[in-house]
């Protein structure tokens, strides 16, 4: 597995240097807890939103997926779309709307529960996107994931909150490829948007690139005209 760190970027190549074309970008996050002699006294739920933009060669937004519970009022007042779990093309897909994150946040231990390891009885990512390069429009050049706070949260408070790549699916976990961590970390503070990975076509083929900057925009829309303004290439 690599550890990814802010900006690095990685060729899609597994160790038996055969192409990773299908796998799942995930997310998770926990409850922020408040504890007191080891009790839990305080619990918040933590809704966070995973979502992704398509864009073109010409860096023009032409798919996304996002949660179809926004407004479409509210979208619309951005004139972006409507939410939906599907790509055009069907070759990404996302899991659905996780509104509450997980409990037993200051307790987690990754060692411990083995989340990354695909046993029996793991526990998956609170969001998901599948991705099948192989089916993805000759029209995508690039395409961003990022996460959303839909509440006031820090970011620096939410427990061990992390993107991953890994093959597999939805429910289980065969082997992580790639892993970026975004909590406990001071950037994040005050934060409520992390523009977390991109996918790019670099010829013929598909590289990732970790990005990890922290904003305070105060929804998804905001996020995606940053995006188109200042991180395509």
């Amino acid at each position: 597995m690599i550890d990814l760190e802010k900006g690095q970027k990685i060729n899609l190549e597994k160790e038996d240097r055969s192409e990773l074309t299908s796998f799942c970008v995930g997310c998770k996050w926990g409850k922020i807890e408040k504890k007191i002699l080891g009790f839990t006294y305080h619990s918040t739920d933590v809704d966070l939103d995973l979502s992704s933009i398509l864009v073109d060669a010409n860096g023009r937004m032409i798919d996304h997926i996002y949660s179809p519970l926004y407004r479409r009022d509210f979208l619309a007042s951005y004139n972006m779309p409507a939410g939906k779990l599907d790509s055009d093309d069907r070759a990404m897909h996302h899991t659905g709307d996780d509104l509450v994150g997980n409990t037993g946040g200051e307790s987690y231990d990754e060692n411990q529960y083995k989340w990354n390891e695909g046993i029996k009885g793991e526990e998956p990512d609170n969001e998901i996107i599948t991705v099948d390069l192989t089916r993805i429009s000759p029209n995508v050049h690039q395409i961003f994931f990022f996460l959303n706070n839909v509440h006031d949260e820090d970011f620096y408070e939410i427990p061990y909150a992390y993107i991953r790549m890994f093959e597999g699916n939805a429910s289980r976990v065969k082997s992580v490829f790639a892993k970026y961590n975004v909590s406990s970390d001071p950037r994040f503070a005050g934060k409520r948007a992390v523009i977390m990975a991109r996918l790019y076509r670099e010829g013929v083929q598909w590289k990732f690139q970790a990005i990890g900057d922290a904003f305070p925009d105060r929804n998804l829309c905001e996020t995606i005209n940053r995006i188109l303004k200042d991180y395509v290439r």
